[in-house]
């Protein structure tokens, strides 16, 4: 009853005591130690600074208790006296700690299992998928390969029949130089009329009635420069071919290249990188059955080619030999169908000017329309330029103010309106302007065939006619005088 009681102290707002207040050391057991820590935790770690709170505890004093608290000394009042816990309470909350201590344990040691499971079973994955990716490699190197060994087979097939062709068509061009002899019965209105031209330079019934007066080499010329055109296109399309073979030979081997380079490659392989974003970039244009499509049409076609490039040196073959025996000449009435052509031409021409005249008609209205659409697009620019620029003042309204309102709908539907607007405009002045090309391209026509016809006109009612009146008479054709 005689010992002194001092007043506790208050509890601070941190559980530990300030740091400063040691000087750098702590004492532990008796023993002082340097704080010379050469890190400082700043996200895993960091100190917890939390005040231990036990009111959760329920304080039942017993009676003996509450029979002492009248003994107390003077300087302990009873209200302190019930704040005491008694050993129960002591106990039960180290149990709680050591219960929160191994639930922690126990939730930490089963995420470090399932962690290194997870480890496990990505890295397998990760395995399996580039052994996958080396394997499917190998199998498109093999099958570039096999293509290419076959563009290659089909490239010298090619090649051997482009220079079969190329020997025949020289043959073909000798002889009908040797066609160019002078011709006996050729007649000044042949070669006047083939002063037409354009369109009008035609193998009419007057051309084929002319025609029948001169010799046979003149059929036969006509003949072999029809096949010399067919030797030519096919040797054209032979080329194509060709080089469509050797584009796809020369592509396969880039292919083999880049190919063959990444099935070599590893994970400890040089000059491998991140390239962030690759897998999102898709610049394939064909998947595997159109890429095998695509050689084996080129091998096919290449294959149509050939066909077609025997054919035409056989039948090449057989004209040569069939116009050494046919030499003939021929004459006909040629005054009726050059009469009627002239009158066929006369027809021509005036349509020909009816039809120049609408189509200068057409072009000024369509020029006006032009500039009536380009006139409605000037218009819209204020009003665009209005819509866009309240919209562009109202988006720096602040805060709460910048509000979706019936007006920034309104304002919104107008721009788009308008946009849509002088897009459509643009495209009719794009489509006027177009239709004026046109237009004027065919006028130039039109002007063009008019004077071709002139021209055809002149030759045969002037010159032809002219010369057919002059014709000698019959008793001078034979002989006679």
């Amino acid at each position: 009853m005689t010992a002194t009681y001092t007043r506790p102290r208050a509890t601070s707002a941190n559980f530990l005591p300030a740091i400063s207040s040691y000087k750098g050391h702590y004492s532990l057991n008796g023993y002082r130690h340097n704080l010379m820590m050469p890190w400082r935790p700043s996200i895993y770690y960091k100190v917890a600074s939390i005040a231990p709170n036990l009111g959760s505890f329920t304080l039942n004093v017993p009676g003996p208790v509450e029979a002492k608290s009248a003994h107390l000394p003077p300087n302990r009042t009873a209200a302190h006296a019930l704040t005491r816990y008694t050993p129960e309470h002591w106990h039960e909350s180290n149990q709680l700690n050591y219960r929160e201590s191994e639930s922690s344990r126990h939730i930490a040691e089963r995420l470090r299992v399932d962690t290194a499971r997870l480890l496990q079973n990505k890295d397998n994955i990760t395995k399996k998928t580039q052994f996958e990716t080396n394997k499917n490699l190998g199998e498109r190197v093999n099958d570039i390969m096999f293509w290419r060994s076959e563009l290659d087979h089909e490239a010298e097939q090619m090649i051997g029949e482009t220079n079969a062709l190329t020997h025949i068509k020289k043959r073909l061009e000798r002889a009908l130089i040797e066609t160019e002899g002078p011709l006996q019965v050729a007649q000044e209105c042949l070669y006047q009329r083939e002063k037409r031209m354009g369109i009008d330079l035609v193998c009419d019934d007057v051309e084929k009635q002319l025609l029948k007066e001169v010799d046979c080499i003149k059929s036969c010329q006509g003949r072999m420069r029809r096949q010399l055109d067919r030797a030519v296109a096919q040797l054209v399309s032979n080329r194509g071919v060709q080089h469509e073979l050797e584009r796809d030979i020369n592509d396969k081997n880039i292919a083999y290249r880049i190919d063959g380079k990444c099935h070599q490659l590893r994970n400890t392989s040089d000059g491998i990188g991140y390239y962030r974003g690759v897998d999102r970039v898709d610049a394939t244009i064909s998947v595997p059955d159109s890429w095998a499509k695509f050689t084996d049409d080129n091998i096919l076609r290449s294959q149509n080619e050939r066909v077609s490039s025997a054919k035409v040196r056989d039948d090449i073959e057989n004209l040569l030999n069939s116009t050494a025996s046919e030499m003939w000449n021929q004459f006909n009435a040629l005054n009726v169908s050059l009469t009627n052509r002239i009158s066929e031409m006369s027809d021509a021409k005036n349509k020909l000017q009816i039809h120049l005249a609408k189509t200068l008609q057409a072009i000024f209205q369509t020029e006006l329309t032009i500039e009536n659409i380009k006139r409605a697009i000037r218009d819209k620019e204020g009003p665009l330029k209005v819509a866009q620029t309240r919209l562009d003042e109202r988006t720096r309204r602040p805060n709460v103010e910048l509000c979706r309102d019936p007006v920034q709908v309104q304002l919104v539907n107008e721009v788009r309106e308008l946009d849509t607007t002088i897009q459509t405009l643009q495209q009719r002045l794009k489509d006027s302007e177009g239709a004026l090309q046109r237009l004027a391209q065919t006028k130039s026509t039109l002007e063009y065939d008019l004077s071709v016809k002139a021209n055809s006109l002149f030759i045969d009612q002037e010159k032809c006619m002219g010369m057919r009146r002059n014709f000698p008479s019959t008793p001078r054709l034979v002989g006679y005088t």
